[in-house]
């Protein structure tokens, strides 16, 4: 497709989003003797190059910055989420894993050498100043964004709590740009909302996968309780959420599931990474807690909807999975990003450290999610007219050096092509004319059209599907070798 979203990223919040396995903060060089021999021939070369930017280029550049942009690039270079963390970024990420940081509160990716807004975050200075998904940033205090990397414009976004950034917002439909005043702020995520619709079904939407999200979902679903002690059926909304830790994927999904059931495994090169992770305390509480221990028992049994869409990522991923491969809940809504990688933090220094790929997530009946991601049992698109920002299929199969299925198998055409499957422009222009109107969904909203769906299958409603996608013909997912047995199916929380 002409236009693909590509380096991913969230400003404050986005190198955080799939840190999931562990944090495991020991020196590379503690692993030392298991490793092949140093390439002795390849290490000369790079020194070569080191000594010619040194003697020869047009000027100076320090040491440090020569050394630093090395390693992120041999990082960077293996897959879209491998990354050094320098200083700065480390700092960010820390920030984020506890769910606050000081910046706008907008999601954005790079898109044609612009900042596009895959979402602003709710409740923050951004989504006050009226800015949408799908907007463009198109100068970030008069300096344009062309020619700007992500990261780049990411950190003219950030500074100091009360100061302000200008922002030129150019937007679909619109004549003209216009500049919006942002005043930063410290942001504290709150990664769990919750509301009954109408009597007897409640809304349950996580925005990201941070510490705290456990607690917080344990307290929104002990509040719908006393609402109404007869909930007759729950709506776990994932759309557009990134990730985020594995801890919580598993208290999250563990909060429906049968106690000591598996959640999801991981398989890697190294021991360690293979792994396979339950629904017990000790796998997503801090020691000596328990968030789910009050948990009133229906929510065992309340029958399930998980609506997800093509911005549901790794942690969302693993718990739609979960609740999918149990037949706990019906998932709706789009085919998710397929983000099934697993992310080790290194730390190198204090303040710097590697995030690194380390191994590959399987759901609980040994499906990969890497580069296919999750099929909803019932597609519905976002909207009555067709499907939104989902239409433009931006997935982890979309990146580059995206990490591969181990049973990815690219569909071919006539000519020997690989195929798209679909009239692409065709495709775009309807999704195009659909972001004209700057209408960004109103998740929970009383015209959240998924939602409605959602509800309509509890009440025995008909749904309106989604019109047959030519990519829906996909192969199958690979199954984590030595995993061909089923679990347990999960009706009304008792086995059968």
């Amino acid at each position: 497709m002409g236009n693909k979203l590509k380096n991913l990223g969230l400003v404050g919040i986005g190198m955080v989003a799939g840190v999931a396995a562990s944090v495991q903060f020991s020196a590379m060089a503690q692993k030392g003797g298991t490793e092949a021999p140093l390439p002795l021939d390849e290490l000369r070369q790079l020194a070569d190059v080191y000594g010619l930017i040194k003697s020869d280029y047009v000027e100076p550049v320090a040491d440090k910055k020569l050394l630093s942009d090395a390693i992120a690039g041999m990082v960077a270079s293996l897959d879209p989420h491998s990354v050094y963390l320098d200083e700065k970024d480390f700092a960010e990420m820390q920030e984020t894993v506890q769910g606050k940081f000081v910046g706008v509160g907008v999601e954005v990716a790079m898109e044609d050498g612009y900042v596009k807004i895959v979402s602003p975050i709710e409740d923050t200075p951004a989504f006050r100043a009226g800015i949408k998904a799908g907007d463009l940033i198109t100068r970030i205090d008069n300096v344009p964004v062309k020619g700007l990397s992500l990261d780049e414009a990411i950190t003219r976004m950030r500074g100091e709590p009360h100061s302000k950034v200008m922002l030129t917002i150019a937007r679909r439909g619109a004549d003209t740009p216009w500049v919006v005043p942002v005043e930063r702020e410290e942001i504290r995520m709150v990664s769990v909302k919750a509301k009954l619709v109408e009597p007897g079904y409640a809304w349950l939407r996580i925005s990201q996968f941070q510490e705290e999200t456990v607690d917080e979902m344990a307290g929104k679903l002990k509040e719908l309780y006393a609402q109404n002690p007869n909930i007759k059926g729950l709506v776990l909304d994932l759309r557009n959420d990134p990730g985020g830790l594995l801890p919580s994927a598993i208290g999250v999904s563990s909060a429906f599931l049968p106690q000591n059931e598996v959640i999801v495994s991981t398989k890697g090169q190294l021991p360690e990474s293979n792994t396979t992770f339950y629904g017990r305390r000790d796998f997503y509480a801090r020691p000596g807690t328990d968030p789910l221990a009050k948990l009133p028992a229906a929510f065992k049994t309340v029958p399930m909807v998980v609506l997800v869409n093509t911005g549901s990522a790794s942690a969302s991923e693993i718990v739609a999975g979960a609740l999918q491969d149990y037949k706990r809940a019906i998932v709706m809504g789009s085919q998710t990003f397929g983000k099934g990688s697993v992310q080790t933090l290194r730390q190198l220094t204090e303040n710097t450290a590697v995030k690194l790929t380390t191994a590959r997530y399987y759901t609980p009946k040994g499906r990969s999610i890497q580069a296919l991601g999750i099929v909803p049992d019932l597609k519905v698109d976002e909207t009555p007219e067709g499907d939104g920002l989902n239409a433009l299929r931006v997935r982890e199969a979309d990146l580059d050096h995206h990490l591969s299925n181990e049973g990815e198998v690219k569909p071919v055409g006539k000519n020997g092509s690989v195929s798209a499957k679909r009239d692409e422009l065709e495709e775009e222009q309807r999704a195009l004319a659909l972001l004209k109107s700057g209408k960004a969904p109103d998740f929970g909203g009383k015209d959240d059209f998924q939602l409605a769906q959602a509800i309509n299958h509890f009440k025995g409603l008909p749904v309106k599907l989604a019109k047959a996608d030519p990519l829906d013909d996909a192969p199958a997912p690979a199954k984590l070798p030595g995993t061909e047995q089923k679990p347990p199916e999960v009706k009304g929380g008792s086995k059968k």
